[in-house]
């Protein structure tokens, strides 16, 4: 597996995105200063953890892939498809924008998201130089955010789907997801035909796929160059902060992407 190792940090990485160069990756929660039920590198900074551990973690991570914190340009996120598109860094006293989609073309920002059990959605056009970070829980899913996300970089910069990477990230398996009527139906009214594909009868409950339907939406946009990490944060609690996994009482492992000015 694609994971590399910085000091005490543990990240994860993907193939096709290393390919053309592109500067990113996924933290798991080793090698940080917070303590329990944060432990470690929590970079929440709305769970309860103290401040000043949460900036140092930050710091750490941005560090680790030779970023200046400086460049960061990062979002609240709201389970929503909204689309930020980032010529700037986020100046410190700025208040957050509401958006679950951030794409750049600025070798100088960095994109930043925080998750816990919500996919990770990452995407390039390296012949454009363009990066794409997105976040897609349940509701983000079924509103299409990969969809979405490809449809803005291709209005924005003429970019074809054919150009584009993606990368789907450690997030909830199947195994360990099961959802209610509500999310059954929603599923449903946004995959029709295929969403039995996606939805697991087990027992009394139904568990949704959330990898397979993002990479759905991903194709259906056209993208072909899909790469899926595969890895539950689940059921792998020593790596990664899981909400459901523990109980709500927990952390958020960062995600970060950036052009980095390495295009191939």
């Amino acid at each position: 597996m694609p994971f590399k190792q910085h000091g005490d940090l543990r990240y994860f990485t993907f193939n096709n995105l290393t390919s053309v160069g592109i500067s990113h990756g996924i933290f798991t929660r080793r090698g940080g200063v917070s303590q329990s039920p944060w432990e470690s590198l929590n970079v929440g900074g709305g769970v309860g953890d103290d401040r000043e551990r949460v900036i140092q973690n930050r710091l750490t991570i941005f560090n680790a892939l030779n970023r200046h914190e400086e460049s960061i340009f990062d979002a609240w996120q709201v389970h929503s498809a909204n689309v930020i598109f980032a010529e700037a860094p986020r100046p410190k006293n700025e208040p957050y924008q509401h958006a679950d989609i951030l794409i750049t073309d600025k070798p100088e920002i960095t994109l930043f998201m925080r998750f816990a059990d919500c996919v990770p959605i990452l995407m390039v056009d390296s012949r454009r130089g363009i990066v794409c970070l997105a976040h897609a829980g349940w509701i983000g899913t079924v509103k299409n955010v990969a969809a979405v996300a490809a449809a803005a970089i291709q209005a924005r910069f003429g970019s074809r789907p054919a150009d584009l990477l993606a990368a789907i990230g450690p997030s909830i398996c199947v195994d360990h997801y099961p959802v209610g009527p509500e999310v059954v139906s929603a599923v449903r009214q946004a995959y029709g035909y295929d969403a039995d594909s996606l939805l697991t009868p087990r027992g009394q409950a139904t568990h949704f796929d959330l990898w397979a339907a993002n990479h759905l939406s991903l194709q259906r946009a056209g993208v072909e160059n899909i790469e899926i990490a595969g890895l539950c944060t689940g059921e792998n609690l020593e790596d990664w902060f899981s909400h459901r996994g523990e109980m709500g009482k927990t952390g958020r492992f960062g995600a970060i992407i950036s052009l980095d000015g390495r295009i191939n």
